[in-house]
């Protein structure tokens, strides 16, 4: 609704400043003509807000407005204790302080939003880890996390893949959490806290770029860490079934794939995988719904390893018989 979409142009200004028609129109997603006029409606009904020309230019209040239409909605307040990570927030030394936020927002709202964000509280988790593992070293995540918000140089002893241990100096610009490992983004690169051995945080400062943003930039990263991963193709042909069980038996980068080329039963297509052994292991999930058509060496490599199995399995009846 427009009385909506107003007061989002309104609190966005407040909240970053000075913002342009275009930097609007793409967060509300409409068209910076709509901008246009949700403007000239704000300044009409005498909102203090004005307009500079120029490359750097943009809409803006005037100095010192607030406005004091902030009141929560029901379902606002309902997705705020949706947002509650009580894991994360202790591993970050913050469990107390989120726990004693969350009391103090359940005081403030009105009775009504009150018993409903108690529902939710009592009906809906979040478990951010992943099933089957365990947790993860994290001692040096809240120093981490100080020396990113101090915005403060560590130097650091890291454990590289391959047990190759590295010595590094980083500006840390944020931590990410996911699926129940904790990263932190440093000078343009990813490290994951639980292979950090010892930790040093410096007494120099470092600037965050301008235009870094972390959401943006984990995203394109792990895009792009996948497509690396899984940078090797071999060439299969599918059965129905086979192909019905790639989003269960695969990761989720290797389903997408396939499912991207959209191959029919029996027609030939390029397999991800990070290497030859790895394809062994995960073709061999599929049994006789998957053929390998090349290279030949994967070829032989699958069949020694079915011949072998066969082996192993005719063994043990000839034992079992001859008891």
């Amino acid at each position: 609704m427009k009385s909506g979409r107003l007061l989002q142009v309104l609190l966005l200004l407040q909240s970053r400043g000075r913002m342009t028609a275009d930097e609007l129109a793409s967060e509300l997603e409409v068209s910076p003509r709509t901008i246009y006029r949700d403007v000239e409606a704000l300044s009409a009904s005498g909102i203090p807000i004005y307009a500079d020309r120029g490359p750097a230019g943009g809409y803006q209040l005037v100095d010192g407005y607030r406005t004091r239409l902030t009141g929560l909605t029901t379902d606002e307040a309902q997705s705020l204790f949706l947002a509650g990570l009580p894991g994360p927030a202790e591993a970050l030394g913050l469990g107390e302080f989120a726990a004693a936020a969350q009391l103090k927002l359940l005081a403030a709202l009105p009775t009504e939003l009150r018993s409903r964000a108690e529902q939710i509280r009592q009906r809906f988790h979040l478990d951010t880890p992943t099933w089957f593992r365990g947790d993860e070293p994290t001692e040096h995540l809240a120093t981490i996390a100080d020396a990113v918000w101090e915005q403060r140089r560590v130097r650091m002893t890291y454990l590289r893949w391959g047990n190759q241990t590295v010595e590094r100096e980083v500006d840390p610009y944020g931590l990410v959490l996911k699926a129940g490992t904790w990263y932190f983004v440093g000078s343009g690169r990813t490290y994951r806290v639980s292979r950090v051995l010892a930790l040093q945080v410096t007494a120099e400062s470092f600037e965050r770029p301008g235009d870094f943003d972390l959401a943006r930039f984990w995203a394109e990263w792990s895009e792009q860490f996948e497509a690396r991963m899984y940078g090797e193709r071999v060439t299969v042909r599918m059965t129905r079934s086979g192909l019905d069980k790639t989003q269960y038996l695969l990761s989720g980068y290797q389903a997408r794939v396939i499912r991207d080329a959209a191959p029919e039963p029996g027609q030939q297509f390029g397999f991800p995988t990070e290497s030859h052994r790895h394809a062994v292991a995960d073709l061999l999930k599929f049994g006789a719904d998957v053929e390998v058509l090349a290279p030949d060496e994967l070829r032989h490599e699958l069949v020694r390893t079915i011949e072998a199995m066969q082996d192993v399995y005719n063994d043990a009846k000839l034992r079992a018989w001859f008891r």
